[in-house]
């Protein structure tokens, strides 16, 4: 479990998939995270954002994975779980931390361009709660898979 930890800690962008209006939506967010909790910021406005905000929680998936030009080198996790907006303030505020601990141009936005300023301004904070989560590892072996579940994720310790 520690590797797919480090793996999710190493990379940057996940792509969430979603059902909007009974329509398969993707997109590619920044993220931190908190064990296995990811936490990114987006614009309520935003396609997968309403998808989200239309139910308390919503079920989704998620990859992670870098571009690779050799199958024998794709390594990359595959997540499915339940995403909602963060209402808490104190949840909020500690999922900003985080994202701004991991993006520099999240600190100091008072020196950030207008737009961009503005943007984080009505951004929310939104969460995944995985209860599957697939590390791929073809260097192992070809579709080598190892799954952790629910329970396993809530209880690991970094």
């Amino acid at each position: 479990m520690k590797e797919a930890f480090h793996f999710l800690s190493d990379h940057h962008v996940l792509s969430l998939a979603v059902c909007s209006d009974g329509q398969p939506h993707c997109c590619s967010l920044m993220y931190s995270h908190m064990g296995f909790t990811i936490f990114w910021v987006s614009d309520p406005a935003a396609r997968h954002s309403q998808a989200i905000d239309a139910a308390a929680s919503v079920r989704v998936s998620a990859t992670v994975a870098p571009d690779y030009g050799d199958f024998r080198q794709i390594r990359g996790l595959q997540i499915s779980g339940t995403a909602s907006r963060v209402t808490e303030l104190a949840d909020s505020l500690r999922a900003l931390a985080l994202l701004g601990r991991r993006y520099s141009f999240l600190a100091g936005l008072a020196d950030r361009p207008t737009e961009l300023a503005s943007a984080l301004a009505r951004a929310k904070v939104y969460r995944l709660v995985p209860d599957t989560l697939t590390l791929i590892d073809n260097t192992r072996a070809f579709a080598d898979k190892t799954t952790y579940h629910a329970a396993q994720l809530a209880a690991f310790v970094a």
